[in-house]
């Protein structure tokens, strides 16, 4: 039985990732520094294995739905934790309902403020025009 060895296809570059994903390479150095990316390293050469990969997409997708850094550190890092996936997912599962609730709080708190400014919009042009008619 032979063991498979690491092809080119398996690793990538940063700037690979970087123009995979759309963001810089210093985004990556970031994730890195956190502690989130474990890339190998040749000399100053960073090649990138596909669970790098796939956990930098994981990171990008936490971001664009407004987790932060630790929430996301927190639920990718569950993945090599018992019970694995299925608690990563029961997790993850957790912290969405946690930010849909955060998020509809802050959509009445922008609906009431949008309210509170056509309110004092209204009253302002209304005492604009008094002032304009007694002038």
């Amino acid at each position: 039985m032979s063991v498979k060895t690491k092809t080119m296809s398996d690793v990538f570059s940063i700037t690979d990732l970087a123009c995979e994903n759309d963001i810089t390479t210093r985004t990556i150095r970031f994730y890195e520094a956190e502690g989130l990316l474990h890339p190998e390293r040749r000399g100053r050469t960073r090649l990138f294995s596909q669970r790098d990969r796939t956990r930098l997409k994981l990171i990008l997708r936490g971001k664009r739905l407004g987790f932060s850094l630790a929430d996301i550190a927190e639920i990718v890092n569950l993945y090599d934790e018992a019970p694995g996936e299925a608690g990563q997912l029961k997790h993850f599962l957790d912290k969405i309902v946690e930010r849909r609730v955060e998020l509809k709080q802050k959509q009445r708190d922008i609906s009431t403020t949008l309210s509170d400014l056509a309110l004092v919009e209204k009253k302002c042009r209304a005492r604009l025009l008094d002032l304009e008619a007694v002038s």
